[in-house]
């Protein structure tokens, strides 16, 4: 069995959001457009409280952009962003949500950020994604969302250490790009780890 993962398409991460991604709101078509083609849709959502570590705005005299170090782990900040219960942490309104079946809130913990929908970036908690599709029957995930150098690489990395065939959809996902190739390079970094890219036409039916 096969399912489809959206990471993190919500308002803060589409053009006028507060951490926005250039052109991530083209995604959410192409997202919806597959859907149909999977039995099991699944989605992670970032639920930061608003004190959370990876906040710029928590550090005085520092700005979004730059690297810390938070509880041992290099952390880059960030604007304030999908903070919980905001409109801004909301999934997309444009996104069709009909066939999720299960969302998985990450980054909840003030100390640590969690890119990846199975982990937080120390690999300290799991967020239940990983049992929670092996109680379905998976073994093949393909991955969509927001944003390709962050959320998205990072759970397709976990992905593949998880055991799971794990493929992105290369159409269905941007990139922060706070350096202009930060995109293409995750994008290689998962391929290198075992990930396959294909485009959306490339997905079939299950």
């Amino acid at each position: 069995m096969r399912a489809l993962i959206l990471v993190d398409i919500q308002n803060d991460f589409l053009p006028g959001g507060a951490l926005a991604v250039q052109e991530g709101d083209q995604i959410i078509p192409v997202v919806n457009a597959i859907q149909p083609h999977f039995s099991l849709v699944v989605a992670t959502q970032d639920w930061h409280p608003a004190d959370h570590g990876s906040f710029a705005a928590n550090h005085p005299g520092q700005v979004p952009g730059q690297m810390i170090d938070l509880h041992g782990l290099p952390q880059v900040l960030w604007p304030v962003h999908c903070v919980q219960g905001t409109a801004g942490a909301a999934f997309a309104a444009a996104l069709d949500r009909e066939k999720v079946v299960k969302v998985f809130p990450k980054g909840t913990d003030p100390e640590i950020d969690s890119y990846s929908g199975f982990f937080d970036n120390g690999h300290r908690k799991s967020t239940g994604l990983a049992d929670y599709l092996r109680s379905q029957g998976v073994e093949e995930v393909y991955i969509t969302g927001l944003a390709t150098d962050y959320c998205v690489k990072y759970t397709a990395l976990d992905a593949v250490g998880q055991g799971f065939r794990t493929y992105v959809v290369t159409d269905a996902v941007r990139a922060v790009n706070l350096q202009p190739e930060d995109g293409a390079a995750a994008l290689a970094e998962m391929e290198k780890a075992g990930a396959t890219l294909l485009t959306h036409t490339e997905v079939g039916t299950e």
